[in-house]
């Protein structure tokens, strides 16, 4: 009974979850999917329910020479992306290695106030769902 409460209460709350996703990409080229934004400062995008993606933040300026050369390209990251098979693949393929790295047995290494810091048990648990609901969401019989 205990477990019919608990799987009916997350099948009600997990449309709340799965309203808006966050993307970002860190110092190591690790593509992050998230129902919260990264930290301040950090550029990201937020997929949305039809697939596409909307930049919402940029990086806080830079004081250096680095800075002000990548200001002087155009920021690709700031698109949507269409939602074609090819992107949507991508996208599946980054969450469902996001579940299988959650459902591992190694440490998880996730940035929370601007600092690397290994996720304990419960954001492990917390991720997981949230990445599952993803997949459901957007790669699920799709």
């Amino acid at each position: 009974m205990r477990r019919l409460l608990t799987a009916t209460a997350l099948l009600l709350v997990a449309p709340l979850a799965a309203a808006q996703a966050y993307k970002w990409t860190d110092a190591n080229g690790t593509v992050h999917y998230s129902d919260a934004p990264p930290a301040q400062g950090t550029k990201y995008s937020k997929v949305t329910t039809t697939g596409t993606v909307e930049p919402l933040a940029a990086p806080a300026p830079e004081s250096n020479s680095a800075a002000s050369d990548a200001s002087a390209k155009p920021a690709q990251g700031n698109k949507p992306v269409a939602n074609t098979p090819q992107n949507r693949a991508e996208f599946c393929s980054a969450v469902k290695s996001n579940i299988d790295t959650l459902k591992s047995d190694g440490p998880v290494v996730m940035e929370q106030d601007g600092q690397q810091k290994v996720i304990d048990a419960d954001q492990r648990k917390q991720q997981q769902a949230a990445a599952e609901t993803q997949y459901q969401q957007f790669c699920a019989g799709g």
